[in-house]
């Protein structure tokens, strides 16, 4: 397939850990980007927005001619407990973020060809051992209402013409999120599986979630929800003894059900104790090529960096 990857990108959430390895996997490839940023530019490959406001960015003038968006903004789910506050705080990084955004790509004169937005697999809710795809259905709770939301909200942009595709992501496996999070009582020997462990948990490496990104603003037969996981899902528990033995500390330890809500709240049920096995079906039809498909490549890799 002749490379349709555009060379100038729009992109949101460049300083997180996904951001960082994709404007270096574009810059790699002498694909420039424009970074949104929520403060004084520093240069001009930046571009200060306001993701809650309308407009969001008052000047689109410096939009103009990129082929491509990337949108990766939003706060993290994980962060802390989902009081009142942080819960309105999560909807506004990514519904009205998304809304705003799309409504400025929509209103430029040379509009950018595809606008991809990063969802998550927390679309389907907890479903545990269905097997689920792009086309599975919505879930239940707010996570899953927030997925939901976060998606229609680029409806502007769809309605101008732009190619749309949410990346609904699953734990992404890099040297920084969730795995540098788990990895303390893991090197003490104090791993452990969450409840009874039999919740399945859908990952994808960074590596591979960076390829998927590029090979989704390439192939312009990609749109709406692509589930961006490794075919290759595992449970809670399976997932505790693979990263116990790459770090060669034993991992038998369990946590309670009911500790892991007294510690977390209302994350607990929705993100940590939910069973959601996605697979990548767009991908793999699309005819993409996992490097790391397996768990044991992933946590290695991970691991190294």
């Amino acid at each position: 397939m002749e490379s349709s990857i555009p060379s100038r990108v729009i992109l949101s959430g460049a300083s997180g850990m996904l951001g960082v390895a994709i404007q270096r996997a574009l810059k790699a490839k002498s694909i420039s980007t424009l970074q949104l940023v929520r403060r004084k530019p520093a240069g001009a490959g930046e571009l200060e927005w306001d993701p809650a406001a309308e407009p969001a960015i008052p000047d689109l003038a410096p939009l103009e001619g990129a082929i491509a968006a990337i949108h990766l903004s939003g706060a993290n789910v994980g962060a802390r407990r989902w009081t009142e506050s942080y819960t309105r705080e999560m909807i506004a990084s990514r519904v009205a973020s998304t809304q705003n955004l799309s409504t400025s790509l929509a209103g430029l004169q040379n509009r950018p060809k595809t606008l991809l937005v990063a969802s998550a697999i927390g679309f389907y809710g907890n479903r545990g051992n269905e097997v689920l795809n792009e086309s599975s259905q919505n879930g239940d709770g707010f996570l899953a209402g927030l997925c939901h939301a976060w998606e229609a909200a680029a409806d502007p942009a769809r309605q101008a013409g732009i190619r749309v595709v949410h990346m609904r992501f699953g734990v992404v496996l890099g040297s920084e999120g969730a795995l540098r999070q788990m990895l303390p009582p893991f090197r003490i020997g104090l791993g452990a599986r969450i409840g009874d462990g039999l919740q399945w948990m859908s990952w994808i490496s960074l590596k591979d979630a960076v390829l998927a990104v590029l090979f989704a603003l390439e192939d312009k037969r990609i749109s709406g929800p692509v589930n961006v996981t490794s075919p290759n899902p595992v449970t809670n528990a399976e997932f505790t003894r693979a990263l116990g033995r790459e770090l060669g500390r034993p991992a038998f330890l369990s946590v309670p059900s009911f500790a892991v809500r007294l510690m977390f709240g209302k994350m607990a049920d929705e993100a940590l104790l939910s069973s959601t096995r996605a697979v990548p079906r767009k991908l793999m039809d699309a005819g993409f090529r996992f490097s790391e498909p397996n768990l044991n490549q992933a946590l290695a890799s991970a691991l190294r960096t």
